[in-house]
């Protein structure tokens, strides 16, 4: 069967593409290789910004909203921060997912799980996808097949700009859990650990976001962290995944094909924060598609050049941020969290209300002035 378009991945960012796109009468086929609703590893905090990309209400999808966040350095020196009117909304993965492609597929758009992409061909002016359920084809085909996915390679981009680098999530039930938000700088080198609050229990985190040259026991890090909330491991589960971060300018498209999403690595290098960037790009990849359908020879061109200026700036902010930040964290904490109005920009940032161009070049001249 022949579509204007394939998604491959039913993700924030290719439920997002989807959507857009069948809004606009673009006939869509989302390829899932898993069956849906399906869990994925992920701390789940999101910026109520991205209610604005959409033209229906997200709440259904959202487990809790949290408008208190604490940060500590190795659990303690805590710090409160208030997030008022414009709190941080923390989704399940497996919930949020399956709410956005749904409602694609109520604007039209052909949703086919445990549909296993097993390659893909470009043939004259389309691609054809071969599937563990079939062969199907497309004009043009987004890859959103997040950071272990194969359409990148498939496409060309081999030698992609990214840097890959671990988390470990642990799930743990509990029956009246509290809202609040918690991040720890202190015991996780160039990275930090987190406790993001869910409607039925809470997701504990720690990631390192940069190439390490010695290995971290994240498994030893939450134990410790755990136990700051009198939470135990073993009561949960236990969930490694790799993050593929933003790495610098590179081309987001091919022949007829666009990447969105942890595919085209456009998560945040200071934060992780990868459902905003991702659900933008599946927004961006959209319109991109819709262009080129209109007959606009330079649509996906432009795709990737919108990505760069519109995101990517703004992340080559946040990588030297991250760079300085994690570089010293005592002091970063000192200055760039613990401060009264800092901890609340920080959260700003997060949350997408202020950008790092914004902020980034002032606290990088403070710490150039100290060292």
């Amino acid at each position: 069967m022949r579509y204007e378009c394939i998604v491959i991945g039913a993700g924030p960012s290719g439920a997002t593409a989807a959507y857009h796109l069948a809004k606009r009468g673009v006939s869509v086929l989302v390829l899932e290789k898993a069956s849906l609703p399906r869990y994925k590893p992920c701390g789940g905090g999101v910026s109520p910004a991205i209610q604005s990309w959409f033209d229906f209400d997200l709440t259904p999808a959202i487990s809790v909203k949290s408008y208190t966040v604490y940060c500590t350095w190795q659990q303690e020196e805590a710090v409160a921060i208030d997030l008022g009117d414009s709190p941080i909304w923390m989704v399940r993965r497996d919930v949020f997912d399956y709410f956005l492609v749904q409602q694609a597929v109520g604007q039209g758009a052909q949703l086919l799980t445990n549909a296993e992409v097993k390659a893909i061909e470009f043939q004259k002016d389309s691609w054809l996808v071969h599937t563990s359920r079939g062969q199907f084809w497309g004009s043009y085909l987004i890859g959103a097949d997040g950071a272990k996915g194969n359409t990148a390679k498939w496409l060309g981009f081999a030698k992609q700009k990214k840097t890959v680098v671990g988390a470990l999530e642990v799930e743990i039930p509990a029956t009246t859990p509290t809202t609040d938000t918690y991040f720890e700088f202190g015991l996780v080198a160039h990275g930090y650990a987190w406790n993001f609050p869910k409607a039925d229990g809470y997701s504990l985190g720690a990631g390192g976001f940069a190439k390490q040259r010695k290995a971290q026991s994240f498994h030893r890090i939450l134990e410790n962290y755990a136990s700051g909330f009198r939470l135990k491991l073993q009561d949960g589960c236990e969930y490694g995944h790799p993050i593929a971060l933003w790495d610098g300018f590179q081309k987001l498209h091919a022949e007829r094909a666009i990447l969105v999403g942890e595919a085209a690595c456009v998560v945040d290098p200071f934060t992780a924060e990868g459902i905003r960037p991702s659900i933008y790009s599946g927004m961006r990849g959209a319109e991109a598609i819709v262009n080129a359908l209109a007959g606009q020879s330079d649509a996906l061109d432009n795709y990737s050049a919108i990505m760069a200026e519109e995101w990517g700036k703004e992340m080559m902010w946040a990588r030297r941020l991250s760079q300085a930040f994690y570089r010293f964290p005592r002091l970063s904490y000192q200055l760039g969290v613990k401060h009264p109005s800092a901890g609340k920009t920080m959260v700003k940032i997060f949350t997408g209300q202020l950008k790092y161009s914004q902020v980034a070049q002032r606290g990088l001249n403070i710490l150039s002035r100290l060292f």
